[in-house]
C-alpha cells in the first residue's frame, strides 16, 4: 500500500472496533455487577442489547472516523494500487508471462509469475503483491468510492428496521425505553449517511460524466 497519510486506516479500524466493544460492554454487563442475587436477571437482553449498542456505536464512529474527504483518499490510494486475479496457468500458457517485482508499474490486462502462481493485472495500474490478501481486502473496499458509505448505510436501514420490530413485540417498559433511546441516534446516523451517499453520489456521477467527455474529444 502507498506510504501516506491514509496507511492509518488499520489504526481508526480498531479504534472504532475496541470503543464500540467497550461501550456495549459498560451498557449492557457492567450493572449485572450490581444487581442483587434476588433480583431477576434478563440474559437474553443483555446479549441483545450489547449487539445493539455495538453495532449502532461502530457505525457511529466510522461515519466519524471515515468522513468523506478520507474515503477519497483511500479510493485514489485503491486505484494506483491496482488489484490482482488468479487465473489458471493452463489456460495461458501460450501468453507472455513476465516475473512480478515491486519495481515495476504494471498496466492492466498484464500476466505476471508470482510465488509459483499466474495472476491478471486487473485494475489501469497495479502496485499491489499478487499474493496480499490485505491488499485485495483494501482494493475491493475503496476501489469504488461509495462501497463503504453504501454498506453503512445499508447496516444502518437493518439495525434500524430490526429495532422497529423489537419496539412493537416488546411489552416492558425498560426495553422499550432503552430500544427508542437506540432509535433516535441510528435515525440520526441514518440522515447523515443517507445525505452523504447522495450529495456524493451526484458529485462522483458528475466527475465520472466529465471524464467520459473529456476522453471522447
Amino acid at each position: 500500500m502507498p506510504t501516506h497519510a491514509c496507511c492509518d486506516l488499520n489504526w481508526r479500524m480498531k479504534e472504532v472496533l475496541l470503543s464500540s466493544m467497550l461501550s456495549a460492554y459498560y451498557v449492557a454487563f457492567v450493572p449485572v455487577w450490581f444487581v442483587k442475587s434476588t433480583q431477576y436477571y434478563d440474559k437474553q437482553w443483555s446479549c441483545e442489547l450489547f449487539l445493539l449498542v455495538s453495532i449502532s456505536t461502530s457505525v457511529i464512529l466510522m461515519q466519524h472516523l471515515l468522513p468523506a474527504r478520507y474515503c477519497d483518499l483511500l479510493h485514489k490510494a485503491a486505484a494506483h494500487l491496482g488489484c490482482w486475479q488468479k487465473v489458471d496457468p493452463s489456460l495461458c500458457s501460450n501468453v507472455l508471462q513476465h516475473q512480478w517485482t515491486d519495481e515495476c508499474l504494471w498496466p492492466q490486462g498484464v500476466l505476471v509469475k508470482h510465488s509459483k502462481n499466474v495472476y491478471k493485472a486487473v485494475g489501469h495500474s497495479n502496485v499491489a503483491v499478487p499474493s496480499d490478501v490485505s491488499h485485495f481486502r483494501f482494493h475491493f473496499f475503496f476501489s469504488k468510492p461509495l462501497r463503504i458509505l453504501n454498506i453503512l448505510l445499508l447496516l444502518e436501514g437493518a439495525i434500524i428496521l430490526y429495532q422497529l420490530y423489537s419496539l412493537v413485540v416488546s411489552e416492558k417498559w425498560h426495553q422499550t425505553i432503552s430500544l427508542a433511546l437506540i432509535l433516535f441516534s441510528n435515525y440520526y446516523a441514518f440522515f447523515k449517511l443517507l445525505r452523504d451517499r447522495l450529495v456524493l453520489g451526484k458529485a462522483y456521477s458528475y466527475s465520472a460524466a466529465r471524464e467520459a467527455d473529456l476522453k471522447l474529444n
